[in-house]
This record gives C-alpha cells, structure tokens and sequence, in this order.
C-alpha cells in the first residue's frame, strides 16, 4: 500500500535533502513537537472562548469521571 505525501511533507524533504546530525534531528524534532502543540492550544483555546466556558468548568470536568462502562 503506498501512500502520497503531501504538501508539507515533500518540503520537509526538500530542506533535509543531506544527512544530518542525530543533534540536530532531535532539535528539528523538538521544533516540530512544539508548534504543533501550539497549534493545539491556539485551537482549543480558541472553542474555549467561543462556548464562553468559564475557568471553574475545567475543575469541574477534574471531579468527573468519563469512562463508559461495557
């Protein structure tokens, strides 16, 4: 089964065409890691503010359990 890359992967690609060090890997890594989770909490945020949650429903939700029993 092969699978095409997209956009963003292709010019990943393109900016590693060499061998790079394993340092360096895991700091482009780490750069990766960290926008992507910024992005996730932009975006979370973001539904926050736009269901007009308030802060007190997150110690709420703390309280909860949300495992479905079988």
């Amino acid at each position: 089964m092969s699978v095409a890359l997209n956009s963003t992967q292709l010019e990943i690609l393109k900016l590693f065409r060499n061998d790079q060090p394993e340092e360096e890997l895991q700091e482009i890594k780490s750069l990766l890691i960290a926008y992507l989770a910024n992005k996730v909490i932009f975006e979370a945020d973001k539904a926050f503010n736009e269901k007009g949650y308030a802060d007190t429903i997150f110690e709420k939700w703390k309280q909860e359990h949300f495992r479905k029993t079988a």
